[in-house]
């Protein structure tokens, strides 16, 4: 049975912080919780020490249920990587999560208001191997800590397209985990049911972002940059856009991990509880009707 959780982004941005700045952690928490949620991911404004953490989670009674790492594989090797890991690996292992969230940002664009997406990095054919080499290497170290090592494609990096999914999938033993985001497959050019249907047995985590096509596309037409493609609303939760959930989740069978309402806006627009409530109805729903609940 899947449990439903969500992330703080909608509250407080973590890659252009004035959205949401000034919105205490406390409100995310007692809003995740009045609106249903389980558990939440970490952001910006969470204690990075594990006693403070639980303190800062005890009073909404949510679940940590992982947290963002910011790989740079292309630049240093495993060893150097497990170092710069091992302190957000140990959080999450003090709090029980199941999963670490990776992706490589050594050269990413995302968080760069002034980079419109048409000039994000793209790997070189050569590239690929020692990249999945070094991830599957990464990916087993955590395994021997008791968690998954899932991989976030995201707008922006080297891992967007849905050509570039396939390929790092390819390219990596089971050890690498696939994290399948809904709106940045759509974002992307990908088909989020169709990368369900091929990566079944390889996805370890789950984020539910819907899509506003008019935002996408004026997104696509104005090349812009990420950031601004998030303020502009191309990002919403689920049941608010263009997304098959139910049909995503329909190829998930036996799926019995987190499903992560993770839909970043601009707060000062898209009231975050009222958002908050409607994506976990309509989450809850989707996934009841595809048995996972």
């Amino acid at each position: 049975m899947v449990r439903l959780g969500t992330n703080p982004i909608a509250w407080s941005n973590d890659d252009l912080r004035d959205l949401g700045g000034a919105t205490p952690l406390e409100t995310c928490l007692r809003e995740a919780r009045e609106a249903g949620f389980e558990g939440i991911e970490m952001g910006h404004k969470f204690p990075r020490e594990a006693a403070a953490l639980r303190q800062a989670l005890a009073p909404s009674a949510l679940a940590l249920v992982s947290g963002w790492y910011s790989a740079e594989l292309l630049r240093r090797d495993v060893a150097a990587e497990r170092i710069a890991m091992r302190p957000h690996l140990e959080l999450l292992q003090a709090l029980g999560c199941r999963v670490l969230i990776v992706a490589e940002t050594s050269n990413t664009i995302h968080g760069n208001r002034a980079v419109p997406l048409s000039r994000r990095p793209v790997l070189g054919t050569e590239d690929w191997p020692e990249f999945g080499r070094r991830l599957t290497e990464l990916g087993k170290l955590v395994a021997d800590a008791g968690l998954d090592l899932v991989y976030h494609h995201h707008m922006g990096t080297v891992v967007q397209s849905e050509e570039e999914i396939d390929r790092l999938m390819d390219e990596t033993g089971p050890a690498l985990r696939l994290l399948l985001d809904t709106g940045h497959a759509v974002f992307g050019g990908a088909d989020p049911v169709a990368l369900a249907r091929q990566w079944r047995e390889r996805i370890g985590h789950v984020h539910c972002k819907d899509v506003r096509v008019d935002a996408l596309q004026e997104a696509r037409q104005r090349d812009l940059s990420f950031l601004d493609a998030v303020i502009a609303g191309v990002f919403t939760v689920p049941g608010d856009g263009i997304v098959d959930f139910p049909a995503v989740l329909r190829e998930l069978p036996g799926y019995d991990r987190w499903l992560v309402v993770e839909a970043e806006q601009d707060p000062a627009k898209a009231n975050p509880l009222h958002y908050a409530r409607l994506g976990h109805g309509n989450l809850r729903r989707y996934a009841a009707e595809a048995g996972l609940l």
